[in-house]
């Protein structure tokens, strides 16, 4: 009796995600992203200026949303199976390539920067073809994707050729459609594990609050005195209060908040609102914090410029406001005391610009510190219940 052979695997296949934990490699990909949000505070310190603020927010923009597409698609398929982990090596290479090229991306890289781009996206696009081979709703969310993919890179390839406010409208422009793709091709077809994408975000939060480490670091160049140890220990308390403020309940909330909705359309709309979006502003305004203490580090008696200052407390209060939308969008209720505190940092910012740069320091912590003292005391039954998972729907008001 003949015994059929068995057939011979696929060699360009993706595997479908089935397990919740975040891989090496997925770990290993977000490291090349520490260095792009290391290029993008670098870009933003060598001209701290309005302009170069919004260059350094642009490029941010752009490869945020690169990531944004890395982790929607490791969450459909397992990165480390059939041809993925290749292809993702590859988009590695070009995404290190693309933060190489950060401090000249709007001068004599940009071309280099938007070919490099271009190809962390298409082989993104590539991958999640492989993986929608089975699923004609997802192929279908694919190719909507794969529109606004290619508006968006060839605008940024229509910028390299261009400069001045054209050059910066054409990088908004681009930003602007492809961010803006999910919401006129739905969400219907896309799929996820809640508990992987949750958590992917959260490490990219720890990632950036490792960037203004670095930045404490960075700035601390000329020498370690006194006035740098205050301002480093400072800064530390300031990075640990960031991190409070969103693993603390936050994050657990949020993470629940996804798992429990229903999957397809509603559980779709929230992982694109809550994490794609809104994690850009609070890693937007971790990176403009880390430029202000970058500052800070290299003058602790000198006030801080105008930018610096608003970068330092005006970013915090960008971190606190996109958590306040963040809440809204998962539990609808408003986080007054984080909205206060935003209003209260903006309104500090000509402070800032008339007192020792170590002291707005002090102040930014001294803020933070009472934030969470607050929290803490106010709501520490809730905040009991849903640390311990005896309330896991309900935030503190």
């Amino acid at each position: 009796m003949s015994t059929a052979a068995p057939a011979a695997p696929r060699r360009l296949t993706a595997v479908l995600r089935e397990e919740a934990r975040v891989t090496p490699l997925e770990l290993f990909f977000d490291l090349v992203f520490v260095l792009a949000l290391t290029q993008c505070t670098a870009l933003m310190a060598e001209e701290p200026t309005w302009t170069g603020v919004g260059k350094g927010l642009l490029v941010l923009g752009m490869l945020w949303w690169s990531w944004v597409g890395y982790a929607w698609l490791t969450s459909v398929v397992e990165p480390e199976e059939g041809a993925v982990r290749i292809v993702i090596f590859a988009a590695m290479a070009a995404f290190l390539v693309a933060s190489l090229c950060i401090p000249a991306a709007f001068d004599e890289s940009g071309l280099l920067f938007a070919s490099a781009y271009a190809v962390v996206r298409v082989a993104q696009i590539a991958l999640f073809v492989l993986a929608s081979r089975d699923d004609a709703g997802l192929r279908r969310s694919v190719i909507g994707l794969g529109g606004s993919t290619l508006v968006g890179v060839s605008l940024l390839l229509a910028a390299s050729f261009a400069d001045g406010p054209l050059q910066g409208a054409l990088w908004g422009l681009a930003l602007a459609l492809d961010m803006a793709g999910p919401l006129f091709f739905g969400v219907e077809g896309w799929k996820l594990v809640p508990g992987h994408f949750a958590e992917r975000h959260g490490l990219i939060v720890i990632i950036a609050l490792g960037e203004s480490i670095v930045a404490i670091g960075v700035g601390a160049e000329a020498g370690v005195g006194t006035g740098v140890v205050a301002a480093a220990v400072l800064g530390m308390v300031v990075a640990a209060m960031l991190w409070w403020l969103y693993f603390d309940v936050v994050a657990l909330v949020a993470e629940r908040r996804l798992a429990k909705a229903a999957v397809g359309r509603e559980q779709n709309a929230i992982a694109r609102d809550s994490y794609s979006f809104l994690h850009l502003p609070m890693v937007a305004g971790i990176v403009l914090l880390a430029l202000g203490m970058k500052k800070t580090l290299g003058a602790v008696d000198d006030p801080l410029k105008l930018v610096p200052a608003a970068a330092m407390l005006g970013g915090t209060a960008l971190y606190l406001l996109a958590h306040v939308a963040f809440r809204w969008r998962n539990v609808h209720t408003l986080s007054t005391q984080r909205l206060v505190c935003a209003v209260l940092l903006v309104v500090l910012v000509p402070v800032a610009v008339a007192i020792p740069a170590l002291a707005t320091l002090g102040v930014l912590a001294a803020i933070l510190v009472a934030l969470i003292a607050y929290e803490a005391l106010r709501f520490a039954e809730a905040r009991d219940r849903i640390r311990h998972q005896l309330e896991p729907e309900v935030a503190p008001e």
